[in-house]
């Protein structure tokens, strides 16, 4: 009897954390008009804006061998030597970055939005919150970095510039890519998680009332086995560590999806110049659009030092930070 009950419970372990793996790699993504209807129903984009852009359509391969869907849009002065690439959050696809894109238009970028792996329009069969991700935006860099070239420089002797703005899983994405790739001049992360496997035991605690183990360490199992990848090896916290280049970090005080904390424990852990604006009355993903002024200004205060710190050599760089008054201009925004 004592063994069969084991069994059982083994059974069950397996089969619920083979449920939560589904979730995790097989998450419902929306639909392009679901998407853009409540970016217009929220007042985040109009239609009329929509229609407006000047959307090249692009289409980018990964290195594992699917396409991603992209949208170029040159600065609304013309087309530049400088481009902002944009990964957007989990279950969404670039037409949830388009509220972001005007901000950096009219300050003289091109902007690049794709759809990841398995969303949108984009090739693949699994998502990995950054751990394939990451490589899929390496390649959008390979292609703004050949287009702004191709384009002329923003800087001195032609040389580009490239930034990356990330929301939610798109942020948690970027901060892994600091690991891989020293061709970028900043970062802003909107709302990242820090953890994959702290993230997922927080959503296991608020939404099923379960503790974290044993079924993280199992659900990650399946994920390794049906996906290629464990928890622990996205870690955007331990990636930042080591990195060199400017991060803007942003998150609404009273996001309950991500929780702000990760933000702030993000910023703490990042090894080279960082700065950090908390939003006031903002959930997850909220902090733009209920907070443009503020926003916009941490933006313009972290973009002017980000392009005196790219200026310096790789080993100035990594020794030094954000200007500390720059810092409070931010924080104190949120006040």
């Amino acid at each position: 009897m004592a063994f069969g009950a084991i069994l059982l419970v083994f059974a069950a372990l397996a089969a619920l954390s083979f449920y939560f793996s589904c979730l995790v790699i097989h998450i419902r993504t929306h639909t392009d008009d679901a998407i853009l209807g409540f970016e217009i129903d929220g007042g985040r984009i109009t239609r009329e804006e929509f229609d407006a852009l000047p959307k090249e359509d692009v289409s980018i391969p990964s290195p594992f061998g699917y396409r991603l869907r992209a949208w170029f849009i040159p600065a609304c002065s013309g087309e530049t030597g400088k481009t902002v690439v944009f990964p957007h959050g989990v279950t969404s696809s670039l037409l949830g970055m388009l509220k972001y894109t005007g901000m950096f238009r009219k300050r003289g970028y091109n902007v690049l939005v794709y759809d990841h792996r398995r969303h949108g329009s984009s090739g693949g069969d699994t998502t990995t919150y950054g751990f394939y991700e990451k490589w899929d935006l390496r390649a959008c860099v390979d292609w703004a970095l050949h287009r702004c070239a191709s384009s002329g420089g923003a800087r001195g002797a032609g040389e580009p510039v490239i930034g990356i703005f990330g929301e939610s899983m798109g942020a948690a994405t970027a901060l892994q890519h600091v690991s891989i790739d020293d061709r970028v001049s900043f970062y802003v992360a909107d709302c990242p998680f820090s953890d994959l496997a702290d993230q997922l035991s927080y959503q296991l605690k608020v939404r099923y009332k379960l503790p974290r183990f044993p079924l993280i360490p199992l659900t990650s199992l399946w994920c390794r086995l049906r996906a290629g990848f464990y928890f622990h090896q996205v870690s955007p916290i331990r990636d930042v560590a080591r990195a060199n280049v400017p991060i803007l970090y942003v998150h609404g005080q009273n996001d309950v999806f991500v929780p702000t904390r990760m933000s702030v424990e993000l910023h703490r852990a990042t090894g080279g110049p960082k700065s950090l604006f908390l939003a006031p009355n903002s959930g997850h993903a909220e902090s733009y659009y209920k907070n443009k002024v503020q926003y916009e200004q941490a933006v313009d205060a972290f973009l002017a030092e980000a392009m005196a710190v790219s200026e310096r050599p790789r080993s100035a760089v990594a020794a030094a930070s954000l200007s500390e008054d720059r810092q409070a201009v931010a924080m104190a925004a949120a006040d």
